[in-house]
């Protein structure tokens, strides 16, 4: 009996670090589907076909479990994240990876968690000391390193820049998610943003109309792998992850894997192969977050000695 419940509370333990291992690999394999995708549908047509795999899927599930809908006043607060973090994320990082190469759309996006903690400092008054801000500025040196690769007759290309203003996005997301999620449960966080998202990408529904019958199946699939899992289930998981875990920072210490497993399966899939100095800079934005990600983890550690 009790080596059961040894193992039941084993499980439950690491069921989260799990769920963030598939969300990262769900979230690798999503750039290289998204560069496949692109040769058959425009970026438009792309994340609305996605987002509608993904909002029937949550919506028929909170509908069955009978999941309460926001309230009123909190509406414009999913509406937002729904708005910026998911409709212009996609957008933009769909439009740029047709410039770029998937590699390096998973290693700009990587920077999202120095963006995050820069808007964490601005807008949630969290304290950041001499060494956080030392990582800041090494994954800024990734991202200019990796931007050095993508620049024709003195000008960077604009797929760069159009991924940038995306991890943004999605900071902006992670933001709204933290304080959605001090209220709400981790599916009514995952649902009702990615429903109200595609509500605004029904804008690309003439898109969609025209190029779906002239796509190929694999790219259909394509389409419904990245609606299921990176967009639906992966989301799903990791606000569970983010939620269950006893230590955050182990689970969002996973997105570290993240790029370099998109350069793996872009390889193996696509044959694409990342610039040697595009491969440095994502190292080093990699390692500014590892900088900044041990303040952190010194910082609690100090506090959880104070508390005993």
């Amino acid at each position: 009996m009790q080596d059961s419940t040894a193992q039941k509370s084993l499980r439950i333990k690491i069921m989260p670090y799990i769920a963030a291992g598939g969300t990262v690999l769900f979230w690798s394999s999503a750039f290289p589907a998204i560069k496949y995708s692109l040769d058959y549908f425009s970026p438009g047509a792309l994340m609305l076909f996605r987002f509608l795999v993904a909002s029937a899927l949550l919506l028929v599930y909170c509908a069955i479990k009978k999941v309460p809908l926001p309230e009123k006043r909190d509406l414009p607060m999913f509406v937002i994240c729904g708005f910026v973090g998911l409709f212009l994320y996609m957008w933009a990082l769909n439009t740029g990876t047709v410039m770029v190469t998937s590699g390096i759309s998973g290693f700009i996006i990587a920077s999202a968690p120095v963006f995050t903690l820069i808007m964490s400092i601005v807008f949630l008054k969290e304290k950041a000391g001499a060494l956080m801000w030392i990582g800041v500025l090494v994954s800024f040196a990734g991202i200019v390193i990796i931007a050095m690769t993508q620049v024709t007759d003195f000008r960077l290309n604009v797929g760069v820049w159009l991924i940038l203003s995306s991890a943004i996005s999605t900071s902006t997301f992670n933001i709204i998610q933290r304080q959605l999620l001090k209220k709400y449960t981790v599916i009514q966080t995952t649902a009702y943003p990615i429903a109200f998202s595609t509500v605004f990408m029904l804008i690309f529904t003439p898109n969609l109309i025209q190029e779906l019958p002239q796509a190929s199946l694999s790219a259909n699939i394509a389409l419904v792998y990245l609606g299921l899992f990176p967009a639906a289930i992966a989301y799903f998981f990791w606000n569970y992850a983010l939620a269950k875990a006893e230590k955050t920072v182990y689970v969002t210490s996973f997105l570290y894997l993240s790029p370099f497993l998109t350069v793996i399966i872009a390889f193996f899939w696509l044959g694409e192969r990342i610039p040697p100095l595009a491969l440095v800079g994502g190292v080093v934005v990699v390692l500014g977050m590892v900088i900044t990600k041990l303040k952190i983890c010194s910082a609690k550690g100090r506090n959880n000695a104070d508390r005993h």
